[in-house]
């Protein structure tokens, strides 16, 4: 009995000792949003521990580093970052870590979209064109070999199943966008963060701010956006999961649009979601944009959209009515004072 409980214990001790090991001979890779994690998630499988700074529904932009952030970054081998002023903070919380990993941009390789506003300044959001995810993920797969080249063959098996399914959304998405009717063509959203999803499948975007969620939204922004709904009779806008919905519900609200769903820009969605995944996350963009966007108008749509036409015409007239009245009143003072 002693014997066997003896034997009992060694186990127990050589398998923990030997989890203990296990646990150090994986990587720690830490990314900046939950996009990446999924990504290195997918290649890495069970070979890498992974964490990311901002979590699920966190905006990336207006993120602001705690000393958790500071603790997982400093112990991590790999630290996964997409540049392009995406994290305009993680530069200084790598530095202030004290980490000796290895920071990965995986965004190499990418041909920015530069601003049209500010100069030297391009868009961050490489990731929402599938196209553009497939060089994202070579470069993770890249960075994880070059830091466990044991474990190349696993990686690559991962990556080379996870590029094959990439490839086929990519396809996916040129399809559905394709059958939207061209005149609708356009994709009003919260913040300029489609740009590469537009120029990708063929859609006109139409954002209230700029890349950045910091920025404030202007009247002329709003002016803007109402200009281009009623011109070109778009049926939907939509919201993003990140950015409080209240200035799209508004803009819908005063053109008599609908919103056309959520979509996700610079987060995953939450568990059990349809955007829990990078690709779950593209495929609903993709869907939510092209069903709003080729449905038909309805009869209640069509009497809004003429109530509206009509109190254009009507302010027209107004101010029609205003002006003669102005000049009449003039020519009257004038022959008055001749006489």
């Amino acid at each position: 009995m002693i014997h066997t409980t003896g034997k009992l214990y060694l186990f127990f001790v050589l398998l923990f000792l030997s989890s203990i090991v296990y646990g150090q001979d994986k990587l720690n890779v830490v990314s900046s949003c939950s996009i990446f994690k999924d990504m290195a998630a997918n290649i890495g499988g069970d070979k890498i521990e992974l964490q990311s700074i901002v979590p699920i529904g966190g905006d990336p932009h207006l993120h602001s580093p705690t000393p958790r952030d500071a603790r997982i970054v400093a112990d991590a081998d790999l630290v996964l970052i997409n540049g392009m002023t995406f994290e305009g903070w993680i530069e200084e919380l790598i530095d202030n870590s004290g980490t000796s990993g290895k920071t990965i941009l995986i965004t190499k390789g990418i041909a920015p979209i530069q601003s049209t506003v500010y100069e030297n300044s391009s868009d961050p959001h490489a990731w929402m064109n599938a196209a553009n995810g497939l060089i994202y993920i070579e470069n993770i797969k890249n960075a994880l070999i070059k830091a466990d080249p044991k474990n190349e063959s696993f990686y690559l098996q991962n990556y080379n199943s996870y590029k094959s399914e990439l490839e086929k959304v990519h396809e996916i998405i040129t399809q559905q966008v394709s059958t939207i009717p061209i005149e609708k063509r356009i994709l009003v959203t919260s913040h300029d963060a489609f740009s590469y999803f537009g120029k990708a499948y063929g859609l006109s975007v139409e954002p209230i701010i700029g890349v950045s969620t910091e920025a404030d939204v202007q009247t002329a922004d709003m002016v803007r956006v109402a200009k281009v709904i009623n011109k070109n009779k778009i049926p939907a806008v939509f919201v993003e999961s990140t950015i409080n919905p209240k200035i799209l519900q508004q803009i819908a609200k005063d053109n008599d649009v609908e919103i056309g769903g959520e979509l996700y820009a610079d987060s995953l969605g939450e568990s059990g979601s349809e955007g829990a995944t990078y690709i779950g996350m593209l495929l609903h963009n993709a869907e939510t944009v092209t069903r709003a966007l080729s449905k038909e108008m309805t009869s209640t749509d069509k009497k809004n959209q003429s109530h509206g036409d009509s109190k254009f015409l009507i302010y027209g007239l107004a101010l029609l009515g205003l002006f003669l009245l102005v000049v009449t009143f003039l020519f009257l003072k004038r022959s008055s004072s001749n006489a």
